[in-house]
């Protein structure tokens, strides 16, 4: 078996007496590397350190929200200075107001929106508040798409466009996947026949605008727009998911860069600056169904904390001084190196990129939906991640997941990480 470091596998034995599988999130097991995991010591930057002292390149980043890199200065400080007055009030405060009005002002389709403390939390809430919208229980999702491990979303597909899922999980009631239809993304036609049997049951499509838990996968030209217009004519609303890409693919997100309005959006990551947070917003008349206004009960105790809020609105505004152009800068360089690489080693390969985010899938196939994700050659990507992290570079311990650049990451980081690819890439 691939382990690390002795005092990482000595750390990795004891926390499986005390925590299911050693770990507190599934992806950190390294169970799809075929391995175990390393601990982590401290961070800074664009580098990793682990309990045995070695260091890593990282391209995961807490899995997308530190996009200044590790442990920044300016968070750093706001979290001193902050902290100083309170941590927690359970009582409104300035800077979840301020908060609020930087997404409305970022992001043209949310008028009002609402702070908590996970994606999971987000999307949850935006299909709870769909549901008491509309009036209609069923929603719409697509394989591939993961959107937090709420029961309604833990659903896997049925055996066809029509068939209601099943669930994806123990533990979630058949009859909560009952209300789910799972679709092949990328379908125009599994879409339209959903809407055209159960249309006018439909409350609510919930998508990842650009899926990112199954590698990273685009849309087809027109498919995103098609998700628009099919629910506006039905009745049903438009969830985007930008969990992942909100405020890391610029102010707006995907939706800016698509020209799409959703009817809510779900953010996460880049807001909380490296600390637990989650929010969801859209138009005001859907946003008012939320208590105390209207019938559709939310709440958390945690939610818009002040060091959360705080050091989010500390790196939203280290990113709008031209942080988006640079981390295009830098994805294009990284872009353009592994693309000549892998075309001179002759691997086959489909590479997926925009800005800051980006995926190596071992295939020669179209990426077009998570089925064309589970064709590449697995046992390629083990071998490759446990290379690179022999060689120091920390690629996401899964061939379904995104890797993510930071505006810590320097050119003479990313090249020194093509090298160590190609190293690799020699060797097996």
């Amino acid at each position: 078996m691939n382990s690390p470091g002795p005092l990482s596998k000595k750390m990795f034995a004891a926390a499986n007496l005390v925590t299911p599988g050693g770990v507190n999130s599934p992806v950190r097991a390294f169970k799809n590397v075929d391995g175990e995991p390393f601990f982590v010591r401290r961070a800074k930057g664009s580098r990793v350190e682990d309990i045995d002292g070695k260091t890593y390149i990282d391209y995961i980043g807490s899995w997308g929200p530190n996009i200044l890199g590790h442990a920044p200065a300016v968070i750093i400080n706001t979290l001193h200075e902050v902290a100083k007055d309170g941590i927690s009030f359970g009582i409104p405060n300035l800077f979840e107001v301020k908060m609020a009005q930087k997404i409305v002002e970022w992001v043209p389709s949310v008028e009002k929106v609402r702070m908590c403390n996970s994606g999971t939390e987000a999307t949850m809430s935006a299909i709870r508040l769909a549901r008491g919208f509309t009036g209609r229980d069923k929603l719409i999702k697509f394989d591939g798409c993961y959107h937090g491990h709420s029961d309604s979303l833990l659903v896997a597909a049925g055996s066809g466009a029509l068939t209601q899922g099943n669930p994806d999980s123990a533990g979630v009631p058949k009859a909560f996947a009952e209300k789910t239809i799972v679709l092949p993304y990328n379908d125009p036609a599994a879409l339209e026949a959903a809407f055209a049997a159960v249309g006018d049951e439909i409350a609510a499509i919930i998508v990842e605008s650009y899926p990112a838990n199954a590698g990273l996968v685009f849309p087809k030209p027109g498919y995103l727009e098609l998700l628009r217009s099919i629910t506006k004519k039905h009745g049903a609303l438009l969830i985007f998911d930008e969990v992942m890409t909100g405020f890391r693919l610029g102010k707006a997100g995907v939706q800016g860069l698509e020209n799409l309005t959703p009817d809510l959006s779900c953010f996460g990551k880049v807001i909380g600056g490296g600390l637990p947070v989650g929010a969801f917003g859209g138009r005001a008349d859907v946003m008012d169904f939320l208590a105390p206004n209207g019938p559709v009960y939310q709440a958390g105790t945690l939610s818009g904390n002040p060091l959360a809020m705080a050091a989010g609105l500390a790196q939203l505004g280290e990113l709008e001084k031209r942080g988006f152009e640079r981390l295009d800068q830098l994805g294009a360089h990284f872009e353009a190196g592994l693309r000549k690489l892998l075309d001179e080693k002759g691997v086959p390969h489909r590479f997926n990129r925009v800005g800051s985010m980006f995926c190596l899938f071992f295939t020669d196939r179209e990426i077009v939906n998570v089925k064309d994700v589970m064709q590449q050659d697995l046992e390629l990507f083990r071998k490759f991640f446990w290379g690179c992290l022999d060689k120091g570079i920390y690629i996401a311990p899964s061939p379904y997941e995104t890797g993510f650049i930071s505006l810590a990451h320097t050119e003479p980081d990313l090249d020194d990480t093509l090298s160590v690819f190609e190293e690799v890439l020699r060797k097996i």
